[in-house]
């Protein structure tokens, strides 16, 4: 009877260490599953954070997006030339009531090249005033330095115009409807055309942040039809905004006008424009009771 007993017992025992060991070889791969999930978790939450000075370092050169991608070209270095709203080779002409906002001058050419302003010579000869300028009026045959001035901006000028004209990066939007961009919406970077620009009366808008730019490379000319706005949407800036023209660039009527216009000859304005920007030629200026102001 006690050899059964002892038995029974020994059986129960096995038994309960075959169960236990089944039971382990199901839980170990479980246990080793956790292990493993946990430490990627761990690892994946103690990755460091972006550098704050590296990010500002890359923004130097062009604005990134959320995935550090450049979207828009930097600024055009105008150098001196970003000194004066209006700065031409061979004239600055205005007819009715005008007014502006900065300094304007011309160079080569002399003072007699600035027609309509009424000029009155400041007494070191070396600037003029006139009612209608909120600022200084030179001209290369005033008094020294202004000739040395005026040879330097206009020379920073014309390299402002080759560097703008010349920028491949980032890769720009080539012939974007065909030169019209009337009705659009454009966001920032480099926009580039064989043909002239056309903006009809319906207008353009300029859509992005405040420190974002717009680079529109244009072989022939810029026309903006009477009453049409260059409308500047998301904190997007006039300074920000760059016009490169080949040909003439001819504002009508009561054109709300908004960037900088880099022209290789003529800049035309037409009764009532009002431009927010720069108006920079390699020829001549004229207005017809305009507002310009940077």
């Amino acid at each position: 009877m006690s050899k059964k007993i002892h038995f029974i017992k020994n059986s129960i025992q096995a038994c309960k260490k075959q169960t236990y060991s089944k039971l382990l070889g199901n839980i170990w791969p479980l246990l080793l599953l956790i292990v493993v999930f946990t430490a990627g978790c761990n690892k994946e939450n103690s990755t460091p954070a972006p550098d704050p000075a590296l990010s500002s370092s890359m923004a130097t050169s062009s604005t990134l997006n959320a995935g550090g991608l450049a979207i828009s070209p930097a600024p055009i270095n105008l150098r001196t030339a970003g000194n004066f709203t209006i700065l031409t080779e061979t004239g600055i002409s205005t007819t009715g009531v005008t007014s502006i906002i900065g300094d304007i001058g011309v160079s080569p050419i002399a003072s007699t090249a600035i027609t309509g302003f009424g000029l009155i010579k400041d007494a070191s000869n070396q600037f003029a005033h006139t009612p209608i300028v909120t600022g200084n009026v030179y001209a290369a045959n005033y008094a020294v330095p202004t000739p040395s001035k005026m040879t330097t901006a206009v020379s920073d000028m014309k390299t402002a115009f080759t560097t703008a004209n010349g920028i491949i990066f980032p890769a720009p939007k080539v012939q974007l409807y065909a030169g019209d961009i009337s009705g659009r919406t454009l966001h920032p970077g480099l926009y580039k055309w064989s043909t002239g620009v056309l903006i009809t009366n319906v207008g353009v808008t300029l859509s992005g942040g405040p420190n974002d730019v717009w680079v529109f490379q244009i072989a022939q000319n810029l026309t903006v039809n009477n009453s049409a706005i260059i409308t500047l949407a998301g904190g997007a800036q006039a300074k920000n905004v760059f016009w490169v023209v080949s040909g003439k660039a001819t504002l009508g009527t009561t054109v709300d006008f908004k960037g900088t216009i880099l022209s290789k000859t003529l800049i035309s304005l037409n009764t009532g424009a009002k431009v927010t920007g720069k108006l920079l030629a390699q020829t001549a200026v004229t207005l017809i009771a305009n507002s310009v102001h940077p």
